[in-house]
């Protein structure tokens, strides 16, 4: 039997859950004070996901800050980043403006998180 050890980070009290795993399946989890807490842990053993914020070069020069819409798989970070890394965003630019739809076919967006005026 395996065990891993998180630290629950969607509240602030930071619950220390143990999860024991067999043959890559859960068996059980202990140390959550809230279904939150076992939700969470389930997610990061079986799905891990990461929103993810970086920049972007600009049309013409210089960059925009960026974000993931809504999460995307963990392993697939890198990917995202080799497509975002060769893009480049239009000006004139809005928070909320749609940079990349749709990255990898997963589904989500990448986002601008600032303004960029027009050159």
């Amino acid at each position: 039997m395996e065990t891993k050890n998180l630290t629950c980070i969607v509240c602030p009290l930071g619950c220390a859950i143990t999860a024991q795993m067999q043959g890559g399946e859960i068996v059980s989890i202990t140390g959550n004070t809230c279904k939150r807490g076992e939700n969470y842990a389930l997610a990061e053993l079986t799905d891990p996901r990461r929103t993810l914020t970086t920049t972007m070069r600009v049309k013409g020069g210089g960059l925009v800050s960026v974000k993931s819409k809504d999460t995307l798989p963990k392993g697939k970070l890198l990917d995202c980043m080799t497509v975002i890394n060769v893009w480049e965003a239009q000006t004139p630019i809005q928070i909320g403006d749609v940079v990349i739809k749709d990255i990898l076919g997963l589904g989500v967006d990448i986002v601008a998180t600032c303004r960029v005026k027009g050159v």
